[in-house]
């Protein structure tokens, strides 16, 4: 097999974390989610470019999940970061995320779930790509505490078909 020096893998990764920018814009947009929808991202906390308070960086040195529900404000997005509003035990914070440091984002109300490959901060190589799309139990989902660091479990699943992107011709 040919060496891939379009890196696919990427593309395709960027493509999938415009999805996350697309529904993060718009509920910015409307400063409420629709229906039932909800959302725990996953970030790394040591990522290029992260911003969150030295209390929060000390608690989840590597990673993080946060729970994007009933009570977030100033949600900001542009095309490389997004910024929310968040309480943590009743302390409000101001985070400040890439989408490159995202690992992982979940939608339980619709069991949608994205993954992705990012490298930790102190590792210097890439990792391959791996996308992949996980049924999530809203039971499960529903236990996990707002601020609660995810571990490095990994659920089995089925890879996105990349064909829902495609243009049709």
């Amino acid at each position: 097999m040919g060496q891939d020096h379009i890196r696919y893998d990427i593309l395709a990764q960027d493509a999938l974390r415009g999805v996350i920018r697309k529904v993060l814009s718009e509920v910015a947009a409307t400063g409420r989610l629709p229906g039932e929808h909800h959302f725990f991202i996953t970030f790394l906390t040591g990522a290029p470019g992260v911003r969150i308070s030295q209390h929060l960086k000390a608690k989840y040195p590597e990673q993080m999940t946060i729970v994007v529900q009933h009570q977030f404000w100033e949600l900001k997005v542009t095309e490389t970061t997004f910024e929310i509003g968040l309480s943590f035990s009743d302390v409000p914070e101001k985070l400040f995320i890439p989408f490159n440091a995202i690992r992982g984002f979940y939608d339980p109300s619709v069991n949608f779930e994205l993954e992705f490959d990012v490298p930790l901060a102190d590792s210097d190589e890439l990792p391959d790509a791996e996308i992949t799309a996980y049924p999530v139990s809203a039971e499960k989902a529903e236990e996990a505490p707002a601020g609660k660091a995810d571990g490095e479990e990994k659920k089995p699943g089925s890879v996105v078909s990349l064909d829902a992107f495609r243009k049709k011709q």
